[in-house]
C-alpha cells in the first residue's frame, strides 16, 4: 500500500468522506481541502435516477450562474455582415463565418462556445463532426441559435452554461474556482441543483436526484445531503 503524501494526510483530518455534508458545508470543505498552487476548478456532480438512452429521459438544460464560472469564456459568433456589429460590441472573441468556417474545417476549434444566427445553419451543420463531440455544436435549446447574437453573448460571458447527462446517468458542471468565496459557491451549486431539479421527466419512476458531491481540481470529492436542500431543511 502506498504512503499518503503530506497533503493527503492533512486533507483526510479535515473531513470525513463518509459524511453528507449540507450543501453550505461542503462549499466550504472542498475549499479547505484544496492545495493545489493554482486556482483549481471546482465541480459539481449529480448523479440522476434516469436511462440517457430514452430520449425522454435526457436531461439537457441551461443556468447562468450568479457568479460566473470564474473561467474566461472565448466565444465565437457565425453570422452574416449585418450582426457583426452587435456581436463585436457585446464582447465576441471572434466575429465572422465563411473564414471561420474554414478554419474549423481545417481543425480550429480554440474557443469555448459558438453562437451563430438560423441563417447560418446550413453552413454551420456540416461541421457537426467537428464540433459535436466537442460540444461545441450551436443548438436553439440552449440559446445559441438565436437572431439576438448581443444578449447571447452577454449572457454567456456573464455565467450562462449548458450541462447534459453523461451515459452513466451523471451531470458533471463547473460551479466555479477555489478563489471564490463559500457563499458565491453555495449560490452558484444550488442554482444548478435548482435547475436539474426542474427538468424531472414526468415519466421518471423512482429517485430522480439520487446523490450529489463537490470536489476541486484534484481534491477528494465531498458527498453533499441532497435530501437537505432539496426539502428546503438545510437552510
Amino acid at each position: 500500500m502506498s504512503k499518503l503524501t503530506k497533503n493527503q494526510k492533512a486533507t483526510l483530518e479535515k473531513y470525513d468522506r463518509t459524511k453528507a455534508y449540507s450543501l453550505a458545508e461542503a462549499c466550504a470543505v472542498v475549499k479547505d481541502i484544496t492545495f493545489t498552487k493554482f486556482d483549481a476548478s471546482v465541480e459539481l456532480s449529480c448523479n440522476l435516477g434516469v436511462d440517457p438512452r430514452k430520449a425522454n429521459q435526457m436531461i439537457r438544460g441551461v443556468v447562468t450562474l450568479p457568479h460566473g464560472t470564474g473561467k474566461t469564456v472565448r466565444v465565437l459568433v457565425l453570422c452574416t455582415p449585418d450582426k457583426e456589429t452587435e456581436a463585436k460590441e457585446a464582447g465576441a472573441d471572434y466575429v465572422g463565418l465563411d473564414e471561420y468556417i474554414d478554419k474549423i474545417k481545417a481543425g480550429w476549434t480554440d474557443v469555448d462556445v459558438i453562437i451563430c444566427t438560423p441563417s447560418v445553419m446550413a453552413k454551420v451543420g456540416a461541421l457537426g463532426r467537428i464540433l459535436g463531440p466537442r460540444g461545441l455544436m450551436p443548438n436553439p435549446k440552449t440559446g445559441t441559435v438565436t437572431m439576438a447574437v448581443g444578449n447571447a453573448v452577454k449572457e454567456v460571458k456573464a455565467g450562462k452554461i449548458d450541462f447534459k447527462v453523461d451515459k452513466t446517468g451523471i451531470i458533471h458542471a463547473a460551479i466555479g474556482k477555489v478563489s471564490f468565496t463559500a457563499e458565491q459557491l453555495y449560490e452558484n451549486a444550488a442554482e444548478m441543483l435548482n435547475a436539474i431539479s426542474k427538468l424531472k421527466p414526468q415519466a421518471l419512476k423512482g429517485t430522480y436526484m439520487k446523490s450529489a458531491a463537490l470536489c476541486s481540481t484534484m481534491s477528494h470529492g465531498v458527498k453533499v445531503d441532497l435530501k437537505a436542500f432539496l426539502t428546503g431543511a438545510e437552510k
